[in-house]
Parts: structure tokens; C-alpha cells; sequence
């Protein structure tokens, strides 16, 4: 049995407990933006060098599925398959999870993406069958992105019903991902939160037990919107997603916070591949997830780590030690 349904039957259980949070590596940066999604090679004054290739992209992934402090890898589908062929995941607690859907919204070729070009459109690159054929993994993530636009929004719940189908039929069940709008939708800043929360609710409402996610990863409006979210309905296990890579106060504080309100899950992408030291993040994630630390003293010890270790840091301390994300400093100083 994989850690994570552990976790998740505790939780749905009502005996959360900490120790139980659960935190997702989300390593699927090559179905939005492949080459940059590698992660950078730094000199020894902690300088950009180069991109990753893919084949150290695909050691970096392994190296943190074997430190074992994860719960969930999710990569993309040719990726999942050549690391399931090296035996990455052989003997592992951390699950394997696949990106099954691609929407417009994430696409981000260089300079500047397509993410607000229009409102975000379904599309889906995985074939369910064949990665179920091919024994691969059993739990996808699906995004969905409301925009308040009729036809744009009927088009992805449309899109969203189809897939539920499709993995029903191939036995893969899911979590589900729903951004924030990608495009300007026409919502006071302060509403976004509530607009995000009545459209991810109701998309579900008509959904039965073996069609619905197994949990949600879901952006932070702060902790008003998250509270609501997670009182409304506790069958929902509520997750939070990374975001930009900000400082790695941010990353740390994002964690407390999100635990604080309520979520259960965090699936950080950038602020992990990001990460000077990519298994010492983690390992510090997982002690302020735990308790075990607070934010401002992970920094700390993280920095220290690198000291001993002799990697560079991207950050003075003094840097690294701000909070710059307005919905995480808006709440951290109330």
C-alpha cells in the first residue's frame, strides 16, 4: 500500500493528524513547458549554467523518490514511463501520478506562453487506455479553469464529463486541479476566491462517489477562501498548489498556512524544482508540514544546510527570509 492511502483514509476518516499531511512533488513541467520545466544547472557561485537535460531531469526525480519523504510524483506520462522501465519507483511508497490533461492555459512555449492569449481550452495529449494497458498508474491529475465565460467554461465542464467516462472505463480515478482564471474574467480580485470555490462545488455536485476526485489541488486565495471550501464539504480533501517559485520563506509559509486553514495536500512544482537542493526542500517541507518547524526557522535551517553542504545559495538569508506572495504576507501579519 502506497503512503498515500494511508493518509487519505485517515483524513476522510476524520483522524487527520500531523504526520498526515500529504506533499506531491509535481514534476510535470514538460507538458506545459518541457525544456525550462528541467530545472536549472548552477555553477558553483549558484550562477544559471543551463537547463536540465531530460535525462538528468529524470535522476533528479528519482533521487527524491528514494529519499522516501514524499507521498505523490506526479510526471508526465512519457516520463512515468521510462522511470516505471528504470525501476524508480520499484519497492517505493510514493505513489506514481500522471498529468492526464494539457489545457491551453498551461501551455508555455518561450517567450511568453499562450496562458493569456483567451480563456483556457481543453485539450488532453494522454490516452487513458494506453497508460492503463501499459500498468503505469492508476491516478491522474485533470485541470479545469473557470474564466466566467458561458461558452468557455460549458466547453471544459463538457470536456471534464468525457474524461470522467474515459477513466471510469479504464480504471484510473483522479484529482482534480482548478485554477484561478487565466485570463482577466471580469471579478474583483477580492471575489476570485469565492468565484473559484462556487464553480469547483458545483461542477461536483451532480458527480456520484466513484466518479468524484480523490482530493483537489487548488490555488490559495487565502485563508477565508480556503476555510469555506473545507467546511462546505469534509468528503473533499482540499490541496493546495505551489504557484510561482517565489523565496523559500514563501514555499515554507505557504505550507504552514495551508495546513493552519485546513487544506491536507500540497503539490508544489516550481518552489521544489527550483530549489538549490531539491531533497533538502523537501526534507524541510516535510518538518514544517509535520510541526515540526516553523517557517521563518526552516529558512534558517535550510540555508545552514546549504552552508555545510557547500551549494551556493540563489538568496541572502536576509532574501530569503521575506515573504513576497501578497496572500501569504496579507495573512501571516493579521
Amino acid at each position: 500500500m502506497f503512503r498515500l492511502d494511508t493518509k487519505l483514509a485517515k483524513i476522510r476518516a476524520g483522524n487527520y493528524a500531523k504526520g498526515d499531511f500529504i506533499i506531491a512533488d509535481a514534476k510535470d513541467g514538460d507538458m506545459s513547458n518541457p525544456i525550462p520545466a528541467t530545472g536549472p544547472v548552477r555553477d558553483a557561485d549558484g550562477a544559471f549554467v543551463r537547463h536540465r537535460t531530460r535525462a538528468e531531469f529524470l535522476d533528479v526525480i528519482t533521487e527524491i523518490v528514494r529519499q522516501d519523504q514524499l507521498d505523490i510524483m506526479l510526471v508526465s506520462p512519457s516520463n512515468l514511463e521510462l522511470l516505471t522501465e528504470a525501476g524508480a519507483f520499484k519497492g517505493s511508497a510514493v505513489k506514481p501520478a500522471f498529468r492526464a490533461n494539457d489545457t491551453s492555459d498551461i501551455w508555455g512555449a518561450r517567450p511568453n506562453g499562450y496562458g493569456k492569449l483567451g480563456p483556457s481550452r481543453p485539450f488532453r495529449t494522454p490516452v487513458l487506455k494506453d497508460i492503463a494497458t501499459a500498468g503505469l498508474s492508476d491516478l491522474g491529475l485533470y485541470s479545469i479553469t473557470f474564466v466566467n465565460d458561458l461558452d468557455a467554461d460549458l466547453r471544459s465542464l463538457e470536456a471534464f464529463n468525457d474524461f470522467r467516462e474515459d477513466a471510469v472505463a479504464n480504471g484510473i480515478t483522479y484529482f482534480l486541479e482548478v485554477f484561478n482564471p487565466n485570463i482577466d474574467a471580469g471579478i474583483p480580485k477580492e471575489a476570485v476566491g469565492q468565484f473559484v470555490n462556487d464553480n469547483l462545488a458545483r461542477c461536483l455536485s451532480g458527480v456520484l462517489k466513484a466518479k468524484r476526485p480523490q482530493f483537489l489541488k487548488y490555488p490559495y486565495n487565502g485563508p477565508a477562501a480556503l476555510e469555506e471550501l473545507v467546511a462546505y464539504d469534509p468528503q473533499l480533501v482540499v490541496g493546495v498548489l505551489g504557484g510561482g517559485a517565489g523565496t523559500h520563506r514563501d514555499t515554507f509559509e505557504l505550507l504552514y498556512q495551508a495546513e493552519k486553514y485546513g487544506a491536507r495536500v500540497a503539490l508544489f512544482g516550481r518552489k521544489i524544482n527550483l530549489a538549490e537542493s531539491q531533497v533538502d526542500i523537501v526534507d524541510h517541507m516535510r518538518r514544517v508540514a509535520d510541526g515540526e518547524m516553523m517557517p521563518l526557522e526552516a529558512v534558517r535551517s535550510y540555508q545552514a544546510t546549504l552552508k555545510v553542504k557547500g551549494i551556493a545559495p540563489i538568496r541572502s538569508l536576509d532574501e530569503d527570509s521575506e515573504i513576497t506572495e501578497a496572500v501569504l504576507r496579507e495573512a501571516a501579519s493579521a
